[in-house]
C-alpha cells in the first residue's frame, strides 16, 4: 500500500482551476473603472455583498420600476479571437439599457455577471472598463456584479457575460403600444453596424464560407474585418430620454434579434399597420457583404440583422421636425422611416399591429 508521501499532492481549489487570489486581483484592477460609473443615489462602494441604491422618489408621483436582462451572444467569440476585450462591455450595456428606455424608463443601475474558464485579472478589468464606460454613456451606475470561474466547463481564455439593469419611469408618462395612433410617424435612428445580434450567421458566412481572416483589411470598411465586427453597439438611452422630454413620443422600438419588422410589431397596438420604406436608408456595407458572400436572401437578412436601424421612435406628425433636430444635435443619424396607418380588413382580435416593409434599399 502506498504512503501519503507517494501519492499526488493534496487537492486544492486552485489545483481544481479556481484562483481566489486572481479574483481579488481582478477586483482591484477593475475598481477604478467601476467607481467612475456611479450616481448620487449609490451607497457604499465595490466589494460588498450587495449593491445599495437609494432612489430619489420625490420627483415621482407613482414610480414604476423597469428591469431588463440580456447578453451579447456570440459576439464574444470575435472579441476572444481578436484578444480585444475593452468594447464588449459597451455592447452589454447597450443591450440592457436600450430595452429599458423603450417604455420611457431612465436607467438607474446595472449589475453584470461574467463567467470565465480561467480568471485573468487584466482581461476582466478590460471587460469591466467597457461596461463602466457604457454605464457612463447611459447615465446609470454600475452597482457591482459577479465574476465566476468555470474550469472544466469553459476553456481558458473563454468567457460569457450578461447583465441586469433597473430603471424608473412615472406611471403616467410610461410609453406603451396603447399610445400609438394612425397617422403617427416612424423616425429611425441609425445603428453603428451589426450591434450585438446575428453574429452566428455573420461568423458562419464571413469566417467559414468566405474564409475571411479577422485581421485582413477590407477595402469597403477601411479597416480590418475584426475591427468592423467589434464596433460597439450604439447606446441610445440618453438620446431617447431627451427625445421623450422634448416631444410627445408614443413609444420606442429597440431593433435587436428578429429585425426591424418583428421588433416594431412588439410596440404596436391591434388595428394598425406600420408602413416602413426601405428606400429611406442604405444599410451599412457589412450587411451587403454578408448577403453577397453567403448568398443570404433578403428575408433572412431582415429577420436576423438590424440592417442599419438600431432604434425607432413612434411620434405624432407635428413632432417630427423637432425630433429630427434633437437627434441631429445629439449626433444620432435619424430620418423618417414611414408612418402608422389604420389596418384594413378583418383581423383576429388577438393579433397586434403589423409591419410592412416596402421598396428596396439603394445600392443593396
Amino acid at each position: 500500500m502506498s504512503s501519503p508521501s507517494d501519492q499526488d499532492p493534496r487537492a486544492s481549489y486552485a489545483a481544481a482551476g479556481v484562483d481566489i487570489e486572481a479574483g481579488e486581483a481582478a477586483v482591484e484592477q477593475l475598481r477604478p473603472y467601476a467607481e467612475k460609473a456611479t450616481r448620487s443615489e449609490v451607497l457604499g462602494g465595490i466589494g460588498g455583498f450587495a449593491g445599495l441604491f437609494a432612489p430619489k422618489l420625490g420627483r415621482f408621483t407613482e414610480p414604476v420600476l423597469a428591469a431588463s436582462t440580456d447578453g451579447v451572444g456570440t459576439k464574444v467569440a470575435i472579441a476572444q479571437a481578436m484578444d480585444k476585450h475593452d468594447t464588449i462591455g459597451l455592447d452589454l450595456v447597450a443591450m440592457v439599457v436600450d430595452d429599458l428606455v423603450v417604455c420611457g424608463a431612465e436607467p438607474l443601475f446595472l449589475q453584470d455577471y461574467i463567467a470565465v474558464g480561467k480568471l485573468v485579472p487584466a482581461q476582466i478589468a478590460s471587460i469591466v472598463k467597457g461596461i463602466a464606460e457604457g454605464c457612463q454613456q447611459a447615465g446609470c451606475a454600475l452597482l457591482g456584479g459577479e465574476t465566476a470561474e468555470h474550469p472544466g466547463l469553459m476553456e481558458a481564455g473563454g468567457y460569457d457575460l450578461s447583465a441586469t439593469g433597473v430603471g424608473i419611469v412615472e406611471a403616467e408618462s410610461m410609453l406603451r403600444p396603447e399610445r400609438v395612433r394612425p397617422g403617427d410617424v416612424l423616425v429611425a435612428m441609425g445603428s453603428s453596424g451589426l450591434h450585438s445580434n446575428g453574429y452566428s450567421l455573420a461568423r458562419h458566412v464571413l469566417l467559414e464560407i468566405a474564409r475571411m481572416p479577422l485581421d485582413g483589411h477590407v477595402e469597403e470598411f477601411g479597416h480590418t474585418l475584426g475591427e468592423e465586427l467589434l464596433i460597439p453597439t450604439r447606446i441610445y438611452a440618453r438620446d431617447c430620454l431627451a427625445l421623450a422630454a422634448e416631444t410627445g413620443v408614443r413609444t420606442f422600438s429597440h431593433i435587436t434579434g428578429g429585425g426591424l419588422a418583428r421588433n416594431l410589431e412588439r410596440v404596436l397596438p391591434q388595428g394598425v399597420v406600420a408602413d416602413a420604406d426601405r428606400g429611406s436608408w442604405t444599410p451599412d456595407q457589412v450587411f451587403a457583404l454578408i448577403a453577397a458572400r453567403g448568398r443570404v436572401e433578403r428575408a433572412e437578412m431582415e429577420k436576423t440583422f438590424n440592417m442599419g436601424v438600431g432604434m425607432v421612435a413612434v411620434l405624432p406628425p407635428d413632432d417630427v421636425d423637432r425630433a429630427l433636430a434633437v437627434l441631429t444635435a445629439r449626433h444620432v443619424p435619424a430620418w423618417v422611416l414611414g408612418e402608422v396607418k389604420r389596418a384594413t380588413g378583418d383581423e383576429p382580435e388577438h393579433i397586434g399591429g403589423r409591419v410592412t416593409l416596402r421598396g428596396t434599399h439603394p445600392r443593396f
